[in-house]
């Protein structure tokens, strides 16, 4: 079985390299069957919540307060992804916050990332607009808990993923969709889907 580890976290703010902090980190692995295992935690990272961010995800300074230090939970994520690849929703951002956490205990952050947000401007090209909210609307994907934890937006972003695998494999006639599939997807042209896949394709008949 091909194992993925789709990855979320809630910040202070929206910078790792302004200061913020990761205040909670969810990961759920799957594979061709669905989700198969979870990780999730509250984190203190010793830096305060602004008011917005507070109403906004729910997680309040008196809940940080009391939750692991931000290091202890770090190992622990680490220990859990176990060298598999990462897959996040605006990956960018997430990558952002695990590495500026690595980065503080002193651990590599994963080198495979990728971006299911990218993944999805490709193969939903007539969706509204590609946030992890409206496109879990625009499929009909059933919501799991409370969008903006850690936790629930790591479940539907691995909804999402299997969701876009299983699309691929029906509109292409393909047995599996390889990582490395949803790699050349992620930044190949919007418009250039059914090339990409045509040429990946080839590409694996001819090796």
């Amino acid at each position: 079985m091909r194992e993925r580890v789709i990855i979320d976290f809630e910040t202070t703010g929206l910078s790792a390299m302004m200061g913020d902090r990761a205040t909670e980190v969810a990961a759920v692995v799957i594979d061709e069957t669905g989700i198969i295992d979870r990780f999730q935690s509250l984190m203190n990272g010793g830096r305060r919540i602004p008011p917005c961010v507070q109403q906004l995800t729910g997680i309040s300074n008196a809940m940080i307060s009391r939750a692991p230090k931000a290091e202890v939970v770090m190992h622990e994520l680490l220990d859990f992804v176990a060298g598999r690849p990462l897959v996040a929703h605006n990956a960018a951002f997430d990558h952002g916050f695990l590495g500026a956490e690595l980065d503080r205990i002193g651990a590599a952050c994963p080198s495979v990332w990728l971006c299911s947000l990218k993944v999805a401007r490709r193969v939903y090209p007539e969706a509204p607009n590609h946030r992890l909210q409206t496109l879990i609307r625009h499929l009909c994907i059933e919501t799991v808990g409370q969008y903006h934890r850690a936790l629930a937006d790591a479940e539907m972003t691995a909804l999402l993923w299997l969701r876009m695998e299983q699309k691929l494999q029906h509109d292409f006639a393909l047995p599996e969709v390889p990582l490395e599939l949803m790699r050349r997807i992620q930044t190949a042209p919007c418009k250039g889907l059914g090339q990409c896949v045509g040429s990946f394709k080839r590409s694996v008949s001819s090796a």
